[in-house]
């Protein structure tokens, strides 16, 4: 019989994080104020807790996991490496296809994986509530259950076109004892200005940014936590890589390419980075790696984005970042991916990706619904929108090896399970979903508007 899953027990769950930035050839380039100066650790502090902006600044290779995260990531990590045996069948692919799957998690997505520290560093520090912003609603049901583990409460500003197309993932936030609502709001001024320029704003996770900032700055005892994008959110995400390599290890394989969804980049970081560790080693096996985030081609921030600076939010409110970027006032349409409906990318996964050590793909809605169907019908688990697109491209991956013959061993991360987007399926089902290419005139007319244009 042909193992399917390759598990880790408990105590091999991971002691330390991994940081990428020990590796990077060049240190990453700190954020700036509207100055155009580097911005002080201690201007960040009136939106995150002291630990949370140790870890941000961090180079250091191993920050070590608190016995009190990994006690509660023990509710469902170590999270099992799967052999797509029957979906191989279905392609007729000699390639072996593999996925860390994160869908076991109480929030049902890898998002807790960052959501629990967060909760556990702002407890330790004092905080008494959370503001956040969700898309798709992953992030929000994720710290909505960390802040239940830690007696946090905790306010959620849901991108409005996901508050309407996700309302279950509202019942979790609220089951869990978060307050949740549709972003733009009348709470805050950057929504206010949302509304006034378009009472039908439909929003984005630039503009839920705005809001859960500016309310987090404006009083002492909340902090601000954040679903992606930052150093210390993709440093809690490398779980999920070190947990594969330790899987990989334990059947003598090892990836010869790795897919991961981007939208910010903390679930692609979070699969793709240890790799990179191996090959910042000299690890013979991690020479000729493919390291590829997949992303839409409805929001194509690597693959047709500027590396430029910009601000993390559609307000101006966070610092500005070196990342690639399709302008921060960027208004992405109403695609059933809401976690990758994001204007910027991480600014570690933008580095490595502009210094050639990462690459980038986009795919279109229609497919990715496709190979989500596919996977489901071979596999028996229906993905998330997000996690569809790694499938796409695994399965366009797996049948280049068909065409070529070549035996290629084929990571991705499945982010999560898609039951809660079953309205999703339904309109893919029923053919009213559309492929968009977000128009190149859009973007140069977006971009138009960068900060600091003269760095760039």
């Amino acid at each position: 019989m042909t193992p399917l899953r390759i598990n880790l027990e408990q105590d091999e769950i991971p002691t330390h994080w991994y940081n990428v930035v020990a590796d990077m050839a060049q240190p990453p380039l700190p954020p700036l104020g509207p100055d155009g100066n580097p911005v002080a650790p201690e201007a960040m502090g009136a939106i995150f807790p002291g630990p949370i902006l140790e870890q941000e600044m961090s180079s250091e290779r191993w920050i070590a996991i608190p016995d009190e995260v990994r006690q509660i990531y023990a509710q469902w990590r170590p999270a099992p490496l799967c052999r797509a045996l029957r979906l191989e069948q279905m392609l007729g692919t000699p390639a072996k296809i593999f996925f860390k799957y994160e869908g076991g998690s109480p929030a049902g997505s890898h998002k807790p994986n960052s959501a629990v520290p967060q909760a556990y560093y702002n407890k330790l520090a004092g905080t008494k509530k959370l503001t956040t912003e969700t898309g798709a609603g992953q992030w929000g049901s994720s710290i909505a259950y960390a802040g239940q583990m830690f007696d946090l409460p905790v306010r959620v500003f849901m991108v409005n076109v996901s508050y309407q197309q996700k309302p279950f993932r509202r019942s979790m936030m609220q089951t869990w004892g978060a307050e949740v609502f549709a972003s733009p709001t009348n709470f805050t001024n950057a929504g206010r200005a949302a509304l006034a320029a378009d009472p039908n704003c439909q929003g984005s996770l630039g503009l839920a940014i705005s809001e859960a900032v500016e309310e987090a700055a404006a009083d002492p005892h909340t902090c601000y936590t954040l679903g992606s994008v930052l150093n210390h959110v993709i440093l809690h995400q490398s779980i999920v890589g070190l947990e594969a390599k330790k899987q990989f290890e334990k059947i003598g394989l090892y990836p010869d390419v790795v897919f991961g969804p981007c939208g910010g980049g903390s679930s692609f970081g979070g699969i793709a980075f240890p790799f990179l560790a191996d090959r910042a080693a000299g690890d013979k096996r991690a020479e000729k790696l493919r390291l590829v985030a997949v992303e839409p081609t409805s929001c194509p921030t690597l693959t047709k984005g500027a590396y430029a600076y910009d601000y993390g939010d559609s307000s101006g409110y966070t610092p500005i970042m070196k990342m690639y970027t399709l302008g921060h006032d960027f208004m992405p349409p109403g695609i059933h991916a809401g976690g990758l409906r994001y204007h910027g990318a991480s600014p570690l996964v933008s580095q490595l990706f502009h210094e050639q050590q990462l690459e980038a793909v986009a795919v279109p809605q229609i497919g990715t619904f496709e190979a989500g169907v596919q996977f489901a019908r071979a596999e028996g688990i229906i993905p998330a929108p997000e996690s569809c697109h790694a499938i796409r491209a695994a399965i366009d991956e797996a049948l280049r090896c068909k065409a070529t013959g070549e035996e290629k061993t084929i990571l991705f991360c499945l982010t999560g399970h898609g039951h809660f987007d079953m309205a999703s399926y339904d309109k893919f089902f029923s053919g009213k979903l559309e492929d968009y290419e977000y128009p190149a005139e859009a973007i140069v007319e977006s971009l138009q508007h960068l900060p600091l244009k003269h760095l760039d």
